[in-house]
């Protein structure tokens, strides 16, 4: 493994990458130690960790690298670029002018970026103001929060924080292009990850109370490697479709006669299911962030918090469904069989058109089943873990989802740098497929 790291130093591009990518990580990271002016983020901190705030606050600041509950100039994070990009790809499903741009190539997509620059900015607008009036009401409750009058600290919150958001866009796609490894994904990765030597630091201390069992912790540990290589499993899984191109003669040169295959990602959905269903699954909670006293909505908050088995359930019910959605959405059998068709590929012992459409969607529904119940259950296991077998950290869940798949991805691109200057990979005898990039 130690000469694999070498190697990558070795090549002078990979190794400008990498420093290059290290270096925009480090200004995100600290970028989220400066706070937004006019507010105490010190006191806010406190307020967060005292109320174990979380609802739709808790989703941003995961995402946010922390930085929400910071109220740094990074608070809203890379969500709203995540939220554009999203809406989209579903705006590609059922505008036909967005649907022409994606089959476009590259001037489609440039495009497409485009108008999901606009988005984020108009979301990060949006939502900054929204974080603006919740700042303004929790005033009440942390005395010295807010030290300017309320116009000018709203209006300087939404200009902060959507710069904020719109620079790490900006380092996102710088790392993509001139780094290594998708820059989106990476910004969220390392902000997930900066959390793990906190947390095992706390699980150590409670270790060394007596708390936490000796033996116990063996178990997690154990539990959780166990959990980790799942995850990586089925990140990588993939059902093969053969695929029999003839033989044809294009000008003067002969074309064809290759054999390959259609990769269908048991998780084509990737973790956008789980951010679906947690949007909407933490709605009572947040409204009783704003609506605190009211019985209703107190009513609702308890019945819908995590732990509790009508969440868990209407939880994975939500998910299984929106992984079925959002794959429909990014995988469509019959674009696939028309493509095909168009040169002359077909399945053997299927006929081409319809029949290998309904072949492929057929494949499809049946492991994107085993994809959904796997999301589910993973998505579930941190409820489950620290509310009922009260787990000291969090584990699993969107975080883990995503710590794998781009650190999947990362190792994907940096072993692609290495076997085409005919260096070894990571792995001798098989490659890495990485997650789908958010």
């Amino acid at each position: 493994m130690f000469n694999k790291i070498e190697s990558m130093f070795r090549i002078p591009e990979l190794k400008r990458r990498i420093l290059f990518t290290v270096a925009l990580l480090v200004v995100y990271r600290l970028g989220g130690h400066i706070t937004t002016p006019g507010i105490d983020g010190e006191a806010l901190s406190q307020w967060f960790a005292r109320n174990q705030a979380g609802g739709l606050f808790g989703l941003y600041d995961l995402f946010a690298g922390g930085n929400f509950r910071r109220a740094t100039i990074f608070a809203l994070g890379i969500m709203p670029y995540i939220s554009a990009s999203i809406i989209l790809q579903l705006f590609g499903a059922v505008i036909p002018y967005f649907e022409r741009l994606r089959k476009e190539g590259d001037a489609g997509r440039k495009k497409i970026t485009q108008f999901t620059r606009y988005g984020t900015v108009l979301l990060a607008l949006i939502q900054a103001y929204g974080i603006g009036i919740y700042l303004l009401n929790m005033a009440g409750q942390i005395p010295g929060l807010i030290s300017m009058n309320a116009f000018g600290f709203q209006l300087l919150t939404m200009l902060t924080l959507t710069a904020g958001t719109v620079f790490v866009m900006w380092l996102g796609e710088q790392i993509t292009e001139r780094g290594i490894g998708n820059g989106i994904s990476l910004i969220i990765f390392i902000g997930i990850v900066v959390r793990f030597p906190i947390e095992l630091w706390q699980t150590w201390r409670l270790v060394r109370l007596g708390d936490i069992n000796m033996l116990f912790l063996i178990i997690l540990i154990a539990g959780m490697l166990a959990v980790t290589a799942v995850v990586v499993a089925m990140t990588q899984a993939q059902r093969k479709i053969p695929v029999q191109y003839p033989k044809r003669v294009v000008g003067r040169r002969m074309v064809g006669g290759v054999s390959t295959y259609i990769p269908l990602r048991v998780n084509t959905a990737g973790v956008i299911p789980i951010i679906f269903a947690q949007s909407i699954i933490v709605f009572p909670s947040t409204l009783g962030t704003f609506f605190h006293g009211s019985p209703l909505v107190d009513t609702l908050n308890s019945i819908f918090r995590p732990g509790q088995p009508v969440y868990i359930v209407l939880y994975s019910l939500m998910i299984i469904f929106f992984t079925y959605f959002y794959t429909a959405i990014v995988l469509n059998p019959v674009d696939l069989a028309e493509n095909m068709k168009k040169y002359g590929g077909f399945v053997p012992g299927i006929r081409q058109g319809k029949p290998t459409a309904n072949y492929i969607d057929r494949i499809l529904t049946r492991i994107t089943f085993t994809g959904a119940v796997y999301l589910a259950a993973i998505a579930v296991l941190p409820d489950i873990l620290i509310y009922r077998a009260h787990m000291p950290f969090y584990f699993g869940g969107t975080s883990l989802l995503i710590v794998v798949g781009v650190a999947l991805d990362t190792l994907q691109q940096i072993e692609g740098h290495l076997l085409v200057r005919h260096y070894d990979g990571f792995l001798k005898h098989s490659r890495l497929r990485g997650g789908r990039r958010m």
